[in-house]
């Protein structure tokens, strides 16, 4: 009888819940705006910095934001792991309708983000200089890393939980209040950048303030949700790690962390290559770490898109494959590619017809600064039209509960194709090499994304079948 009770239970919490019966188009836009804008506003955080900082620092303060955002990558990949491995095992087990199991998860989740946001700001404080030399800082621009590295280093643990925070906002179904939490920061960080920059006189001390206060409201405003506007049941005991709810967090966290830290890797790896190569090329050493900085910038706020699609998408996937609800997994994953699709078009031809009037926005610069800087944007980011894809298939696939797959996806751009580009055809291109590995990069990720995409869907449908 007590059987026969919880499978009605997790029956009507099924049928209740409008991530199974609602229209998938309108659940999709419900959780991907909400989930897009969060993304770009965190972009801001990087981008309203380089931009401000090009205009009232130069080009050595865009190269230095350069040289310190490994540091942001390493914390939005510990913010991922826990934050989309919480968000993604609270959508399955609610999916199955084990909530009790499912609120568990999410206050490990919570735990954690700030445990792991304090030890990488005492590493990054303790080991700073170190960490900027292996970044790719030269002699001119350490000064200025140093300073903006060393004061946003205090706001990572709220940085980290906000980022990983609001995913569990959404998965709690307030997509809403998720998207204000960032917002909030970021026009804190907007408003406070020009006046500690040029107001105060305080340079890219006045930025990284700036960066640090947006992100201590934005954390706060995470714990203000689950302290008082939660829906989820949470309580003060659930909030004490649980290894085993970790595991399973990690689990399904891992591909977007893994992604992360690729980027990271890249990141450094590309930085002393530009170091390396621009020093032997007329173009210098700072000239490429600072176009390639600028450019990294502007590409966020397409992969911000992108990626909120994707994260919007994530809640539909999960809930939908735990119920067994195929038909609506696959439909979700359509209308996610064509809107990542359309979107990815209209940068590309942004990216070719616009390259002086984009690099133009984070300051002015010599002659050869722009020629590298336009020639960087073409031919590195020849294939926008189809770089949404595949951080959409790694999130589609944690998802659904296949991590290794996910992690396989998002492995695939930034380590098993362009991190060996980019060391191999500088050795016979020079410094031009960099532009040329990126392109290819993209269309391998690409085109296996999509191989190994249409083969779990028509698993799904084949599932379907069977049952018809």
């Amino acid at each position: 009888m007590g059987k026969n009770n919880q499978s009605t239970q997790e029956i009507n919490s099924q049928a209740q819940n409008p991530l199974g019966t609602a229209p998938v188009g309108g659940l999709i836009a419900k959780f991907a705006i909400p989930a897009i804008i969060s993304m770009l506003v965190s972009a801001m955080y990087n981008i309203v910095d380089q931009i401000f900082i090009g205009q009232g620092v130069g080009m050595l303060g865009n190269a230095a934001t350069n040289v310190a955002f490994p540091v942001t990558t390493i914390a939005t990949s510990l913010a991922l792991l826990l934050g989309i491995g919480g968000a993604s095992n609270y959508n399955l087990e609610m999916g199955a309708g084990q909530e009790k199991k499912a609120s568990g998860i999410a206050g490990t989740a919570l735990s954690t983000l700030v445990l792991s946001g304090v030890i990488l700001a005492v590493i990054v404080l303790v080991f700073l200089k170190p960490l900027l030399t292996l970044f790719g800082a030269t002699k001119d621009v350490m000064p200025y890393a140093v300073d903006y590295t060393g004061i946003t280093a205090v706001g990572l643990p709220f940085y980290i939980l906000s980022v990983g925070g609001n995913h569990l906002v959404r998965a709690d179904r307030s997509p809403t209040y998720s998207m204000n939490c960032i917002m909030a920061g970021a026009i804190i960080n907007t408003i406070l950048d020009p006046l500690f920059i040029f107001g105060c006189g305080w340079g890219i001390k006045g930025a990284a303030w700036a960066t640090v206060i947006g992100q201590v409201v934005s954390g706060l405003l995470v714990v203000l949700y689950f302290a008082k506007f939660r829906k989820m049941y949470l309580s003060g005991a659930m909030l004490k790690p649980r290894l085993s709810y970790l595991s399973a967090i990690i689990s399904l966290g891992l591909a977007s962390c893994i992604n992360q830290i690729a980027m990271a890797i890249v990141q450094i790896v590309l930085n002393n290559i530009l170091r390396y190569y621009g020093g032997n090329s007329v173009y210098g050493s700072d000239i490429p770490i600072a176009c390639v900085g600028v450019i990294s910038k502007v590409n966020m706020v397409f992969m911000a898109i992108c990626i909120g699609i994707s994260q919007g998408s994530q809640p539909i996937w999960g809930f939908n494959y735990g119920a067994q609800k195929y038909d609506r997994v696959r439909q979700t994953y359509r209308y996610s590619v064509i809107a990542c699709t359309v979107i990815a078009t209209i940068f590309f031809v942004c990216f070719q017809l616009f390259p002086h009037q984009i690099v133009s926005i984070f300051g002015t610069g010599s002659d050869l600064y722009f020629q590298f800087a336009e020639r960087y944007l073409k031919i590195f980011m020849f294939m926008t039209f189809a770089n949404g894809i595949q951080p959409m298939s790694s999130g589609f696939f944690t998802s659904i509960g296949m991590a290794k797959l996910g992690i396989v996806m998002s492995l695939t751009r930034q380590v098993i194709f362009l991190l060996p580009l980019i060391i191999i055809f500088p050795l016979f291109m020079g410094i031009d090499g960099v532009m040329y590995a990126g392109p290819i990069a993209d269309a391998a990720a690409f085109a296996l994304a999509i191989v190994f995409a249409r083969r779990e869907l028509a698993k799904m449908r084949k599932v379907e079948d069977v049952y018809k």
